[in-house]
C-alpha cells in the first residue's frame, strides 16, 4: 500500500449535509491485477507488455476476473433512499447500522436551495434543470424540516412508551441518515460508478460516487485510466446503430431515412441521437 494510499485510510469526504465516506481498507493495488493476469499469460509476458499496456488490454478486451483481485471496503453514512438505489447492486457485501438494535439519529437529508427542481418532463425518473423560486424553494425546505422533525419527535414519543425499536422506528421517513460498510472487488466497483457518476444518475447517489470514484483514482491509477477510456467515457453501439453510422459515413448526411433504413426509431433512435451529439462534444 503506498503512502497516499495509506493517508486516504480513515479520512472523511464529505458527502450532501450529513454524510461521508471513508475508506476503511483496501487489498490489492494495480500490481495486484497484472499479477493475477499473468498467472494466465504465463512466464515472460512481463517482458513483452509494461503493467500499463497489459491493464488497458484487459480492461478493452472485458478481462474482468483480474480486476477481482482487488478490494474496498468503505464506512458510508447516507440517507435511507440513496442506500435504496445503491443496494440494487447487488454484488458487495453490506453491513448495515440497524434501528432494530439502536436507536435511529436525528440526522436527515434536506436538499439545498439548487437541488430543489421541477420534475422531468423528458426524464419520468429524474428533476429538470428548472429551479423554483428562491422564497418558494426554502418554503419547500422548510416543509421537509418541520416534517422530519414531527416525525422524529413522535418516535421519540414512541421509545419512551417501551415500544420495541422495531417498531418504533417504521414511520420515520427515507430521508433519515443511515450507515454501512460496503466492500466490493474493483471490477464491481467500476460497474457502479459507470453508472453512478454519470450525468443520468440522481444528483445524491452521484456525490457519493464522485468521492468514490477520487478514492479509487489515487489508490489504482492505471486501472481507473484505463476505466475512464474503454467505459467511463465510452460508448456502446449496437447492430443497427453501427449501421446507421455506415450509411451517415456512406451520403455523409444523417437523413431521418438512414435511422428508418436501420431499423431506429422512436425513444432508440432518439438515443442514438444523443450517443452522436455527444461524440461531438468530445
Amino acid at each position: 500500500m503506498t503512502e497516499q494510499v495509506q493517508a486516504l485510510l480513515g479520512k472523511e469526504f464529505p458527502c450532501l449535509d450529513k454524510g461521508f465516506v471513508r475508506l476503511i481498507d483496501v487489498m490489492g493495488d494495480d500490481s495486484a491485477i497484472v499479477q493475477a493476469a499473468r498467472v494466465s499469460y504465463g512466464a515472460g509476458t512481463k517482458k513483452v507488455l509494461e503493467d500499463r499496456g497489459l491493464i488497458r488490454y484487459l480492461m478493452r478486451h472485458i478481462h474482468t476476473t483480474p480486476f477481482e483481485m482487488v478490494e474496498f471496503k468503505f464506512h458510508v453514512k447516507l440517507p435511507i433512499f440513496v442506500a435504496r438505489q445503491w443496494i440494487r447492486h447487488r454484488t458487495a457485501n453490506v453491513n448495515e447500522y440497524s434501528g432494530r438494535y439502536s436507536e435511529m439519529k436525528d440526522e436527515f437529508y434536506v436538499p439545498a436551495p439548487d437541488q430543489v427542481r421541477a420534475q422531468s418532463v423528458t426524464n419520468k425518473q429524474g428533476r429538470s434543470d428548472d429551479l423554483f423560486a428562491p422564497e418558494e424553494a426554502e418554503r419547500i425546505r422548510t416543509l421537509m424540516s418541520d416534517t422530519q422533525d414531527t416525525l422524529y419527535a413522535e418516535y421519540q414519543d414512541l421509545l419512551g412508551t417501551n415500544l420495541a425499536r422495531e417498531i418504533a422506528r417504521i414511520n420515520l421517513p427515507v430521508s433519515n441518515y443511515t450507515e454501512w460498510y460496503w466492500k466490493v472487488n474493483l471490477h464491481n466497483l467500476f460497474h457502479f460508478l459507470r453508472l453512478r457518476i454519470d450525468a443520468h444518475a440522481q444528483y445524491e447517489i452521484r456525490v457519493y460516487g464522485q468521492a468514490m470514484a477520487e478514492i479509487v483514482r489515487a489508490a489504482v491509477p492505471m486501472a481507473y485510466e484505463a476505466f475512464e477510456d474503454y467505459m467511463l467515457h465510452a460508448q456502446r453501439f449496437s447492430r443497427k446503430e453501427l449501421l446507421a453510422i455506415r450509411s451517415m459515413l456512406i451520403s455523409g448526411t444523417p437523413e431521418d431515412s438512414i435511422l428508418e433504413a436501420a431499423g431506429l426509431k422512436g425513444r432508440e433512435a432518439q438515443e442514438f441521437i444523443s450517443k452522436l451529439e455527444d461524440l461531438a462534444q468530445l
